[in-house]
């Protein structure tokens, strides 16, 4: 049973790194009508003998961040066959605009707002993706997609070229396209210069703080995300650790971990009061206890809030994982 377990992680980073990895499963969602805000189910997996967390992650359509917090007493590397393994696939939209990109940092999650078109629905696509280490983060604000390149070719900033000097592992004038290339085979770049989204050589780095700023996407998701997005499409950048929203008449909070660099300026209790009230009237009553839990736990659950509500333990399995 070892020497099966040390053959699947031996396996695990080239496994990874296979194009033909299948499309992130139910990673296109309906556009919820006007005054609803959430998307998706939790459901959960059972975990076979060779899986990792990460396995599972990718095969959902989530990154490291999302499959260990909300799995906090499991092993990534080793979670035991038979292990049960919570998929939280719910999603609360952040507040903004329902068009074009929106990022939202802290959840390290995008979503692409699609109109109706010829009749049919609007939709809302999502990705996990992977997001600027410490200090060196994507800016906030707006702006747009300008250019989109195949088998891009990575010039590595001056900064980068510099440190990576220091550290005794320099890095050349340029990077062309192959397995090599931290861009992977797709890029698309905003009209900040220096910042894009990108696929990657090193998928294992979705949901973590990774790159030096730049948005990063699972091979297969920056491919089909690639095909869609045309040039000019807008993109909102957003720092929103608490979303809540409204599904068929009940509240759900989801809350994730601040990045490093705004926990000092944020009071986190306050900010997720301020975030629920804006979307509840007279007559609603808030569970402020469970609302405390799921801020605590930033679990990334999304959880109903409403007095009475259901537990969101309610979840449904997947036939297969």
């Amino acid at each position: 049973m070892q020497i099966r377990r040390f053959i699947s992680l031996i396996g695990f980073a080239f496994g990874w790194l296979a194009a033909g990895m299948s499309a992130s499963l139910a990673a296109t969602f309906e556009l919820p009508p006007e005054g609803e805000d959430v998307i998706g189910e939790i459901s959960f997996v059972v975990a076979s003998e060779a899986d990792t967390l990460l396995d599972i992650a990718r095969r959902h359509g989530l990154g490291y961040n999302e499959i260990t917090r909300a799995n906090p007493d499991v092993n990534p590397w080793l979670p035991r066959e038979g292990t049960y393994v919570i998929l939280p696939t719910r999603y609360v939209l952040p507040k903004a605009p329902r068009r074009g990109l929106v990022l939202n940092i802290p959840q390290m999650r995008l979503f692409y707002f699609i109109e109706p078109k010829g009749g049919q629905p609007g939709k809302v696509v999502t990705h996990p993706m992977g997001i600027g280490r410490e200090y060196l983060g994507t800016p906030y604000g707006r702006t747009s997609i300008t250019t989109k390149r195949k088998d891009p070719t990575w010039y590595p900033p001056e900064s980068i070229r510099k440190a990576r000097a220091e550290q005794g592992t320099p890095l050349p004038a340029f990077v062309p396209p192959g397995p090599s290339n931290p861009l992977g085979k797709f890029a698309m770049n905003f009209a900040m210069p220096g910042y894009l989204i990108h696929g990657t050589n090193k998928p294992w780095g979705i949901g973590r703080r990774v790159s030096h700023g730049c948005i990063r996407l699972y091979p297969e998701d920056i491919e089909s995300l690639f095909q869609l997005v045309p040039i000019g499409t807008p993109v909102e950048i957003v720092h929103q650790p608490n979303v809540a929203g409204w599904r068929q008449g009940q509240l759900y909070l989801q809350t994730f971990q601040p990045l490093s660099e705004h926990e000092q300026m944020l009071d986190e209790q306050t900010e997720m009061m301020q975030v629920v009230l804006e979307k509840v009237g007279e007559e609603e009553s808030i569970d402020w206890s469970r609302a405390m839990t799921v801020l605590q736990k930033k679990s990334g659950i999304a959880t109903p809030i409403l007095e009475g509500a259901p537990d969101h333990t309610v979840i449904a399995p997947l036939a297969t994982n």
